[in-house]
């Protein structure tokens, strides 16, 4: 029987998974009425087209926060929500693909000769097949089945975010302030992770550190961008970042990072790694004394 999806385990209502799941649903269901009433501009179909590849980008970036939050704030409740978000960034990427076929006319073999000869496509649809494999392992029977292999094959999340990313850069084109902040932050949270890995403890001193090194990094990444594609020198971009008549993506990264640092205040300042308290109502996905490590 397939469970759903605002209930926990235990088959109890979660105000917290009901309000994620209205959340997945909304961005969805607002272009589809903005389609049917035609305030998407001249080209509905390619507007909504861009905006859930978007979207599925969002969603990969929200799961991949959930374990830092749990750790950083102290909330361990976001586990419930970690797979339903990793789902809806499948749905909206597949919806993306969708789209793309719906504005070729349906036309299949145009469809896959464009994904086979054009760069950004190709890109694309391979991060969409291995979000494809990734779901179709999500459940529960999939995890038992799969033992220990399962959170080896899960940590692929992070080279398909990574290429969803590249994606957005390359069908971007110009203008690339929007997947320069979704990387900001990707790579804030691999900084987060980084940070685990060598041990280093989670502290409002820590994740300050965090907050200026991501902000430089998405500074760098945005300079690269535009010395690599466009030509203008990076030192131009760079200081571009200095002038506040416009609020670049590095500013906005590192402003939300730091956020994490009154948060952590909150729940009582340094952390030093080791597991966070299971929800009520959760269970280990493996057999016990086996949990599944967090991707």
């Amino acid at each position: 029987m397939l469970a759903l999806p605002w209930l926990d385990r235990a088959g109890r209502l979660s105000r917290l998974k009901l309000a994620v799941f209205a959340f997945a649903l909304a961005p969805g269901l607002w272009y589809s009425a903005a389609y049917g009433l035609g305030q998407l501009g001249p080209k509905p179909l390619t507007a909504t087209l861009h905006a859930m590849g978007d979207w599925s980008v969002r969603f990969l970036i929200l799961g991949l926060a959930v374990t830092p939050m749990r750790r950083i704030a102290g909330m361990p409740r976001l586990i419930l929500v970690r797979r339903m978000l990793g789902l809806t960034a499948l749905a909206y990427a597949a919806v993306h693909l969708v789209l793309y076929i719906a504005d070729q006319k349906f036309d299949l073999v145009r469809v896959a000769t464009e994904i086979a000869v054009r760069f950004y496509l190709t890109v694309g649809f391979a991060a969409l097949v291995g979000l494809a494999v990734l779901g179709a392992t999500s459940t529960d029977a999939m995890i038992r089945r799969l033992g220990q292999s399962w959170p080896k094959l899960h940590r692929l999340v992070y080279t398909l975010t990574a290429l969803a990313l590249f994606h957005f850069f390359l069908q971007s084109k110009i203008d690339v302030s929007t997947p320069v902040f979704w990387t900001g932050l990707f790579l804030a949270l691999m900084g987060w992770r980084a940070m685990q890995r060598f041990r280093v403890p989670t502290s409002p001193v820590t994740l300050a550190g965090l907050a200026v090194v991501s902000g430089l990094a998405t500074a760098g990444v945005e300079s690269l961008w535009y010395a690599l594609a466009t030509g203008v020198p990076a030192g131009a971009v760079l200081a571009a970042n200095l002038e506040f008549y416009e609020i670049r993506p590095a500013w906005w990264v590192a402003g939300i990072v730091a956020l994490t640092v009154p948060l952590n205040l909150v729940r009582g300042g340094t952390v030093r790694g080791g597991s966070t308290p299971r929800p009520q109502g959760e269970r280990p996905a493996l057999r016990p004394g086996r949990p599944v490590p967090a991707p």
